[in-house]
């Protein structure tokens, strides 16, 4: 159990953070002045320091300076009204962990919380520096995978935690761009297989001809351009993970060769006439309705049972949406490092416009946008002035496009109608994919 030192002169607020805190399982000890936290840090060892930014008898910033006399590595957070937010600027540039702005909601303050006792192991002599080096040590330590504290992500992170020490196929299923590849590599992390390889297969990249080639290897001469032996993904994945991505593109053929080698556990690479035999874990990810594509004789059922023994639904940006400044201050911090940049974070401005906007790319629309972002402020926070011209796009499309959407509508119909609802003929009538398809079938609730 953390314990936590909440430094705050309004009683009432304070009483009342203390009763939330303490409900969500942190020790909690008060302090109502600067004098009074100073004896209570002598005596006590605190994971984290919560501190009002003004105080009766103390200004925020040099009470900071003073407690990081006594511990320098204690993590602190400042509490600030909006007004003040330059000044907070101006703390954590000099070794505050990170500041919070009055009035703020619960999820928010558990967020803020919980990223700096993250933080709270790394030993950093210099306070000047802590800001900057803590932000880009977590992002170098932490995985990739980012439990979020909406209902979605909670429930994903539980399905990740059970399915990854077994030996289960699993099919992830999500909009493109919310992180299917991602979980892939969590669960393997997370695995028996850890030490082994994981090899990601984008299937929609390979044309149906090399796919035998590029999945189970050649033998030199085995066909026109085979110059040497070359080893497939399969065996390149022996003893560890394949994951398969957009599974739905492949062929009835290329189909039918997965479900051989995934039953039999054996391929034999073009060209040879020795079996190779393979221990791999499978998973899989579309985001298409693969029983739909069953029903239509898309998608052989067969295959679609031996890679579904396991599904996860990779949940959308608008499904946790409580977790989106969560994995803005992420993309945010793994940005700076990447662009060796400084930005401390999010305009209030910035903020109300991503809370608002629907986020058709999901996480990696989110990250693209504020990585370009981090690189064209030149301040300390990201303003609207700096994000995609999309963002100020939405409203005006939504309410214009009216009638276009509903000529979209009625080809679609028509389409369906005149090649008896097989939504392969239909898509090819249309001059679109199948994925594309089924997209706009969810789009306009056509069964």
């Amino acid at each position: 159990m953390a314990r936590i030192l909440l430094i705050e002169d309004d009683v009432p607020f304070c009483k009342l953070l203390e009763k939330f805190l303490i409900k969500k399982s942190f020790e909690i000890v008060t302090a109502f002045s600067g004098s009074e936290a100073k004896i209570k840090i002598k005596d006590t060892d605190f994971d984290l320091i919560m501190t009002d930014l003004r105080l009766p008898d103390y200004d925020g910033i040099e009470l900071m300076a003073e407690i990081k006399t006594i511990n320098p590595n204690v993590p602190i957070l400042l509490m600030t009204g909006y007004s003040d937010v330059s000044t907070a600027v101006k703390a954590i540039k000099n070794g505050a962990t990170d500041y919070i702005s009055k009035p703020f909601n619960p999820e928010e303050v558990l967020l803020v919380i919980t990223n700096a006792l993250a933080q709270e192991s790394i030993v950093i002599d210099d306070p000047t520096i802590v800001s900057k080096t803590v932000k880009k040590i977590t992002v170098q330590k932490e995985s990739s995978f980012i439990q979020g504290i909406s209902a979605a992500s909670l429930k994903l992170a539980e399905y990740i935690k059970l399915v990854s020490p077994t030996n289960m196929s699993v099919l992830v299923i999500g909009e493109s761009g919310t992180g299917k590849e991602v979980i892939a590599k969590s669960i393997h992390k997370n695995s028996a297989r850890k030490n082994s390889n994981f090899i990601a297969v984008d299937c929609g990249s390979i044309p149906k001809e090399l796919a035998a080639s590029e999945f189970f290897g050649h033998v030199k001469g085995s066909f026109t351009g085979a110059i040497q032996d070359k080893i497939g993904f399969f065996e390149a994945a022996n003893g560890g993970t394949i994951f398969l991505d957009e599974i739905g593109n492949l062929s009835y053929e290329n189909q039918i060769q997965l479900l051989r080698a995934l039953q039999e556990r054996k391929i034999k690479p073009v060209g040879s006439n020795k079996e190779i035999a393979v221990d791999i874990r499978i998973i899989t990810a579309t985001n298409e309705d693969l029983r739909e594509a069953v029903k239509n004789g898309d998608f052989r059922e067969d295959l679609y049972h031996r890679i579904n023994e396991f599904s996860i639904h990779s949940p959308s940006l608008l499904e946790r949406s409580e977790d989106l400044m969560l994995f803005s201050d992420f993309f945010l911090e793994k940005s700076n490092q990447e662009l060796n940049k400084n930005v401390i974070g999010f305009s209030e401005e910035v903020m109300s416009i991503f809370q608002n906007y629907r986020w058709p790319g999901n996480l990696r629309e989110l990250q693209n946008c504020i990585k370009r972002a981090t690189l064209l402020s030149p301040d300390d926070f990201i303003e609207k002035e700096v994000l995609p011209v999309e963002f100020f796009q939405q409203e005006k499309i939504e309410t214009t496009d009216f009638s276009l959407s509903e000529n979209e509508r009625e080809a679609i119909v028509e389409a369906l109608n005149r090649t008896n609802h097989n939504k392969t003929e239909a898509a090819k009538l249309l001059k679109i994919n199948r994925k594309t398809l089924y997209n706009k079938l969810k789009l306009y609730g056509i069964n």
